[in-house]
């Protein structure tokens, strides 16, 4: 049996020590990434995924949102008149290639919807505006955090000097941020629960442009929680009477009995960021109330 040297470690001591502290179980808890992404640590996730934007959202005196929604693809006039030459030169490249016909149509209405950017933008301002203007900042915009639509109502807002928040969501094609949203309030969401209860928490109103699943996805949300009193209400605007008419018969939908009559006053319609604007004051000042809490 070998003999210990005296006064002194053994020659191993100090590598079995490194071995150690190299070992996954010596990171401190909330240091170890590996730990966190076990299914078991979803509840914790849970509760980082609400306290993060919370204390941000709170240490920098957001106590009201304006939540605005609406297409990833509508893009401001100039870019989507690029992208109808761009489809058209290509079909005169390959006439009647079917594909290419299809997406010279949907460049097309894209370019139809394009003044939709403007209206956006131009609420990101009034919003950017309100109350002591942009140095208040007691109501921001919020949005997905996505280009077109969402990325009008932030810089809207950024032109005036205030901030506004865009709540992104990591995806298997990943969204890049705006590059309109304030920084201290841009976050990322692993999960789309935490992600919609904070576009809830401090809404004073929900503004829904024309848009897809996920607009949709936002808005019949927002609508149910009003409906069924999970939430308290709150005014929501849909842009563009034509455009929702269509895409959502809510009087179809009464008149089959799937909603009641009264539903069908849970939103309102709007043309322009004015339009926007004084429906929602008007919804508070209905109600005696501001549209800061």
């Amino acid at each position: 049996m070998a003999t210990e040297q005296r006064g002194g470690p053994e020659p191993d001591a100090e590598r079995r020590r490194e071995r150690i502290v190299a070992h996954p179980s010596y990171r401190p808890a909330d240091r170890d990434p590996d730990l966190l992404e076990l299914d078991e640590l979803r509840p914790v996730r849970l509760v980082l995924e609400y306290l993060k934007p919370e204390l941000a959202l709170r240490d920098l005196g957001v106590q009201a949102t304006i939540v605005v929604f609406g297409s990833t693809r509508i893009r401001k006039p100039g870019l989507a008149r690029e992208g109808v030459e761009r489809a058209r030169a290509a079909l005169l490249a390959r006439p009647g290639d079917r594909e290419l016909e299809r997406r010279l149509r949907v460049a097309e209405q894209i370019l139809a919807r394009s003044p939709a950017y403007e209206v956006a933008r131009e609420l990101g301002r009034i919003v950017g505006r309100f109350g002591k203007g942009p140095p208040d900042g007691r109501l921001a915009i919020m949005t997905g955090g996505g280009p077109g639509l969402m990325e009008a109502a932030n810089r809207g807002a950024d032109e005036t000097g205030a901030r506004s928040a865009g709540l992104n969501i990591a995806l298997p094609r990943e969204q890049s941020p705006n590059p309109y949203i304030a920084p201290e309030l841009c976050f990322r969401f692993r999960y789309f629960a935490m992600r919609k209860m904070h576009f809830m928490l401090r809404a004073r109103a929900f503004v829904a442009f024309p848009g897809g699943f996920g607009t949709f996805d936002e808005l019949f949300e927002t609508l149910c929680l009003i409906q069924t009193g999970k939430r308290e209400p709150l005014p929501v605007v849909l842009v563009g009477e034509e455009f929702w008419r269509r895409a959502f018969d809510a009087g179809f939908l009464a008149a089959e009995g799937m909603i009641d009559p009264g539903d069908l006053e849970l939103f309102r319609y709007a043309e322009s960021a004015e339009e926007i604007w004084r429906a929602i004051c008007g919804w508070y000042e209905e109600r005696g109330l501001s549209v800061l809490p």
